[in-house]
């Protein structure tokens, strides 16, 4: 019997997503200074980096890895420019990838990651599916919020890539440290979130200023469009989930021996501390 028109397509895009797949996780096991981009059958479009991306979740759940929530990337509209995209992304956080800090200080090594960059985050802790995408279901469905970095590294030269790139290649995660958790309340709306500032110290020295508003007009909006795109795929976001919301600066690379430091204002969250080493 010949296979319909689905089957046709699904049987000729299936290798080359698992090829990409394949070459996206090798890039990311590889010692750092010797991976590259991966090579060949990079993905045309969105639905394409979708695809690849469910084959990279499907072998790091192969080898023990549990996805335990998801990050959001480029809900900073003002870095689109920088990095050449137009519109936010998103993967999983791993349980080999999360960290919940039990104080507001941090050491981490760098060995591991490729090129990594700090982002810092806000981050949400999900007592219940949302009803819906509309703001006050989403934030019905939050049991705590956090402040917290993010590590994000890619395996693109100078940090060059497509959006489509970027989602496959696990939207560039490579850690999450969660700051101490603050129960939600009812005061903490859109606009509270929105009115967040930021700022970024290295070594004494102030690198950037950010806000709740550059997060797609907040960090609570930004989980919001998180929500609604999941449901257009038939997905949700399950209880117990942690979503980190997107970076309230533009990333910073990262050097071993530097001590980064966040001084929050607006907003009843505590500043974090992360040492880096070789």
């Amino acid at each position: 019997m010949s296979p319909t028109p689905a089957s046709t397509h699904a049987s000729t895009h299936a290798a080359p997503h698992a090829r990409y797949a394949t070459a996206v996780l090798a890039a990311w096991d590889a010692a750092p200074g010797r991976a590259g981009a991966a090579a060949g059958d990079a993905p045309a479009d969105l639905a394409a980096a979708e695809a690849i991306q469910r084959e990279v979740v499907a072998a790091r759940r192969a080898r023990g890895e549990t996805p335990v929530g998801m990050k959001i990337g480029f809900t900073n509209r003002t870095i689109w420019p920088v990095y050449g995209v137009e519109h936010p992304i998103w993967g999983p956080v791993y349980d080999s990838t999360l960290s919940r800090l039990e104080g507001h200080a941090a050491t981490i090594s760098l060995a591991r990651f490729h090129q990594p960059r700090l982002e810092p985050e806000i981050v949400f802790g999900i007592d219940r599916t949302p009803a819906s995408a509309e703001p006050a279901a989403v934030r019905a469905a939050i049991g705590w919020l956090a402040h917290g970095f993010e590590i994000v590294q890619s395996p693109f030269a100078g940090w060059k890539f497509s959006a489509a790139e970027a989602i496959a290649a696990q939207a560039l995660h490579g850690a999450l440290l969660v700051g101490p958790r603050v129960a939600a309340t009812d005061a903490m709306t859109e606009q509270a979130l929105a009115s967040l500032e930021i700022e970024l110290w290295c070594d004494d020295k102030r690198i950037a200023d950010g806000a709740g508003w550059m997060v797609l007009d907040s960090p609570l909006l930004a989980l919001c469009h998180l929500v609604g795109e999941l449901g257009r795929r038939g997905e949700t976001l399950a209880a117990g989930a942690v979503v980190t919301t997107g970076t309230l600066t533009d990333a910073q690379p990262l050097a071993p021996g530097q001590r980064w430091q966040t001084r929050l204002r607006g907003f009843p969250l505590a500043g974090l501390e992360l040492t880096t080493t070789a």
